[in-house]
């Protein structure tokens, strides 16, 4: 039975039909749930707002006994000021949040947190707890607030940029995983993905939820906040390295067999020409001896 129903049921006697629309209870702009504020027989004070004297008619309104908290909204909540608000509803897309009553805004459900991503609000809270807030939008004529919640810290992918450069390597566990990939916890908290083609293990199996995997950095998109990750790159890199290392080791031995074979060389041919040496040495002192049996035999 909505509200109107309950003060027609009430008034009828005074064949004066009294309406209180549920947009007139509250400055609020959350809706009203009439069941749970109001119960038959209650009486309470309102202002009237309009009079329908033809149809025996006026219209009712509890919020105009106040004074309108939107009017000077920009001096109680200025932008980027931080206040602490009570969650009142959460849908698919983010969280209401009043600051105080008949104030109260939206915090998206990106404006959770820099590094996590939340599938549904309900993941990071629940309805009745308190959080922390940051005014980032003002639209004062539709009377709504812009509020987010990871702003109440500073961004931290500009050092993140600098921690999962592309081609580092990190440990990461998989939280969760689909058939399009994982979401992976990295250091810090943060999140990353990987796709499903890259999370495949030495033995060509596919990783699973809680599997600790060493993971490459291959895509870092600071504006995005997204990481892309994967195992199998970092597979291909060791397997590579090795056989970098194997091909290494084979050029160092070749050198060093070449060194050794240019070394021997070098002893051979030193040794081969310290005999000419001697070899020369022995036919000059044959020669003279020869010139010498010469000359004596030309004298005698």
């Amino acid at each position: 039975m909505s509200i109107s129903k309950i003060t027609e049921l009430s008034l009828k006697s005074n064949q004066v039909l009294k309406v209180l629309f549920v947009s007139e209870i509250s400055w609020s702009n959350q809706p009203v749930n009439a069941r749970e504020f109001f119960r038959l027989g209650q009486e309470f004070e309102s202002k009237v707002v309009t009079i329908d004297r033809d149809d025996r008619k006026m219209s009712l309104s509890l919020k105009q006994l106040t004074e309108d908290p939107w009017e000077d909204i920009d001096s109680r909540f200025p932008l980027n000021s931080k206040h602490s608000g009570e969650v009142k509803n959460l849908t698919p897309y983010g969280v209401f949040v009043e600051l105080t009553d008949g104030i109260g805004g939206m915090v998206h459900i990106s404006d959770l947190s820099w590094t996590k991503r939340y599938a549904h609000p309900s993941e990071f809270t629940k309805v009745g707890a308190n959080i922390d807030v940051v005014i980032l939008e003002i639209d004062k004529e539709n009377r709504k607030l812009a509020l987010g919640h990871k702003q109440i810290e500073e961004n931290p992918w500009d050092t993140f940029e600098n921690v999962f450069p592309v081609g580092s390597y990190h440990e990461a566990t998989i939280l969760r995983k689909d058939d399009r990939g994982a979401i992976m916890q990295l250091p810090y908290g943060l999140e990353a993905f990987a796709p499903i083609k890259h999370i495949k293990k030495d033995d060509g199996t596919t990783a699973e939820a809680d599997d600790v995997l060493t993971v490459k950095v291959i895509e870092f998109n600071r504006d995005d906040k997204r990481i892309l990750v994967s195992h199998t790159r970092y597979l291909e890199d060791i397997r590579k390295e090795a056989d970098d290392s194997v091909k290494k080791e084979k050029v160092e031995e070749e050198v060093k067999t070449r060194v050794k074979i240019t070394k021997q060389a070098d002893k051979i041919e030193r040794s081969t020409l310290g005999d000419l040496d001697v070899f020369s040495e022995l036919k000059e002192q044959m020669d003279e001896a020869d010139a010498k049996k010469l000359r004596r035999s030309n004298f005698s």
